[in-house]
């Protein structure tokens, strides 16, 4: 949507609750397409049924293939609670076939883990929004302090869209607290991933996620044998810092 303007919905939305933002991002696209994966974006979707009828929300989820088997169980938990359609979308097998041939099942370790997320995620994730107006994610700001402290609410997301096609990424829970999240999956029963009862708080791909430890961020489960800054596996690779831009 070209008349949509990110600046100004975060001017007047900024302040609101997430349900509010939702709300005002449904009456300003006339629908909702939302990201599944985790905690964050079962809170969503349970907001999102709050304020839009159930024909106006889209949700999808990225099957990579090597997801743990408490995921899968947990997105059909979720697909039955809510009594919605998930769109599961999965990466090309060819590709995937030649990386595994050339490489191996665990070439990440070695070789980092943007190559296979690449095949896995994005690719998939950009067959997906390719021609939305819009895209609703869990994303918080003290998700990864590196990589996501300037979220906004609602933004362009210039890795998947275009100027030809813009794509706006609203984030409803830019504001809220990790606390703030599981104070209302408590409180309204939302499902969820029954990993986070093990010690995993950032759940992805079970190779690359492990538990965390008293006092560790969220994030330092995930691919733990790289460098700690700049963790996005390439969904969210918009808020990697320019590398023309020398960090402070």
């Amino acid at each position: 949507m070209a008349s949509f303007d990110p600046n100004r919905f975060v001017l007047e939305h900024d302040q609101d609750t997430p349900k509010e933002i939702l709300r005002a991002a449904y009456q300003a696209f006339g629908e909702l397409t939302l990201s599944f994966s985790g905690a964050e974006d079962v809170v969503l979707i349970d907001l999102a049924l709050k304020v839009a009828p159930k024909e106006a929300i889209n949700v999808f989820a990225l099957d990579t293939g090597r997801l743990h088997p408490e995921t899968y169980a947990f997105i059909e938990r979720v697909r039955e609670h809510y009594g919605i359609t998930i769109d599961l979308r999965f990466p090309d097998a060819e590709t995937v076939q030649a990386l595994v041939r050339h490489k191996g099942l665990f070439s990440f370790f070695r070789d980092g883990h943007q190559e296979c997320c690449g095949i896995r995620k994005v690719a998939p994730l950009r067959r997906r929004l390719a021609g939305l107006p819009m895209w609703v994610t869990g994303q918080r700001r003290d998700q990864s302090p590196g990589t996501r402290s300037s979220l906004q609410i609602a933004e362009h997301d210039h890795g998947f869209g275009s100027e030809a096609s813009p794509l706006v990424k609203v984030n409803p829970l830019t504001h809220w607290s990790s606390e703030e999240v599981w104070t209302y999956i408590r409180m309204f029963d939302v499902p969820y991933n029954p990993l986070h009862e093990r010690g995993f708080i950032s759940i992805g791909c079970e190779p690359c996620t492990r538990p965390t430890l008293p006092g560790q961020h969220e994030r330092e489960g995930r691919w733990w044998w790289e460098d700690q800054d700049g963790k996005e596996c390439g969904l969210h690779a918009t808020n990697l810092p320019s590398p023309e831009v020398t960090p402070r």
